[in-house]
């Protein structure tokens, strides 16, 4: 128990760091991987490697920062498409394309909150859902308060699957698990709980337009719930036969299309009519171009056999003490790689010059070098407490004082 006590010292690190002395994750991170350092040195000292702390230490950081690379190349093309849509004027025609589609603000609100920001959490992740929603809910005369809570409430029952899959990478690289086997299992898990949160989103909703004459009861708990089937019903269809890149965002796709029909038609009067131009002279099928050149690029790549297997045949792979530490990357088959074409393309189709993708893209990484220092760091830690030891002790101690109720505790 002692050693379990000594291992979960930097984890603790990082934890009281942040919640308590509120400092930022790259800090708290390179804190937190100082600490680990020191357990492993004098606890911990990589038995499985003979006691070689030179050897366990950079093998753990070559695996910390391999890893780093794969998921920066997601959030780099991720943040280029945001940074791009908000130059090229493709921002202002979504925000008036949603606003047009019903007379009633509650209902459009709704549409951003869940579908839009679980579309953007599907596409970018990392933020991205919550930056762009909670503006457009501020547009549609929600206090900014209310916008901000409405967009983190909305995209959180996508985060398993944000960012084309990018929390899966680590779970199928930790248990070397079908992707398809843990998307579908993982899926089906978040349904069970899911389907409340739009129905919460829209109680928000109804306080947030006070002015608006009041939806039945009946009506405001079966618009929440039919925005959950509508989203989860493809979100789990997608996860269970296709894999974990593009539940969250099919669904989100799939099951805005069918609420937006269902609003229409649920409308008292007939919405008003919806210019296909917005203002910034941009079609809504332009400003969606990236998401949905995403989306046709993740299908084809994950259901056409010949090609799946001819993208995933090229891999860059390594490995150090016989394969203890490893790694391995598929360029052409990465969901990173996927994006970056989507933001050459989706550029194309909204006649971004050149000047202007290359500034988004550039932008993109400039904002990526605190995030990859963090990433890199808690990573780092993570690595050097798994080959050192420190996760089996907490486990074994955790499996000797709960037993069979650890699981519900993990």
């Amino acid at each position: 128990m002692t050693d379990a006590l000594i291992a979960v010292l930097p984890i603790a690190a990082v934890l009281m760091l942040m919640l308590v002395a509120r400092w930022p994750a790259v800090r708290a991170g390179l804190a937190g991987l100082l600490v680990a350092l020191l357990v492993a040195v004098l606890v911990f000292p990589f038995e499985a490697l003979d006691n070689d702390l030179v050897l366990g230490i950079a093998g753990s950081f070559g695996e910390a920062v391999f890893t780093a690379l794969t998921i920066l190349w997601i959030i780099l093309p991720a943040l280029a498409i945001y940074r791009l849509q908000t130059t090229t004027g493709a921002v202002d025609a979504l925000r008036t394309g949603l606003s047009e589609l019903s007379h009633d603000p509650r209902l459009t609100a709704l549409v951003v909150a869940w579908f839009f920001a679980l579309l953007l959490e599907g596409a970018a992740g990392f933020g991205t859902s919550a930056a762009l929603a909670a503006p457009f809910l501020m547009a549609l005369g929600m206090s900014p308060v209310a916008a901000v809570t409405a967009a983190m409430l909305g995209h959180i029952v996508g985060v398993t699957f944000g960012a084309v899959g990018t929390p899966i990478v680590p779970l199928m690289a930790a248990s070397g698990l079908d992707p398809v086997e843990i998307s579908a299992s993982a899926a089906l898990q978040v349904a069970l709980v899911g389907w409340t949160v739009p129905m919460v989103v829209s109680v928000l909703l109804a306080r947030a337009y006070p002015d608006q004459q009041p939806h039945p009861g009946w009506l405001r708990w079966g618009l929440g719930f039919g925005a959950a089937l509508a989203f989860l019903v493809p979100f789990v269809l997608i996860a269970r036969f296709v894999g974990p890149e593009l539940p969250t965002l099919g669904g989100a796709i799939v099951g805005g299309a069918v609420f937006i029909v269902l609003i229409r038609r649920q409308s008292a009067r007939e919405p008003a009519t919806t210019d296909p131009e917005a203002p910034s002279g941009m079609s809504l099928a332009r400003a969606m171009a990236p998401y949905l050149i995403l989306v046709a690029l993740v299908l084809a790549t994950r259901l056409i056999g010949p090609l799946q297997e001819a993208l995933q045949s090229i891999a860059i792979t390594w490995e150090l003490a016989d394969g203890i530490f490893s790694g391995t990357f598929e360029p052409f088959y990465h969901p990173g790689t996927m994006l970056f074409i989507a933001f050459l393309l989706g550029a194309l189709a909204q006649r971004a010059n050149a000047a202007r993708a290359v500034e988004a893209l550039t932008g993109a990484g400039k904002t990526l070098v605190p995030v990859a220092a963090a990433l890199i760091a808690m990573l780092g830690l993570a690595r050097i407490m798994v080959h050192a030891g420190m996760v089996d002790a907490i486990a074994a101690a955790a499996a000797d004082a709960l037993g069979g109720a650890w699981p519900v505790l993990a």
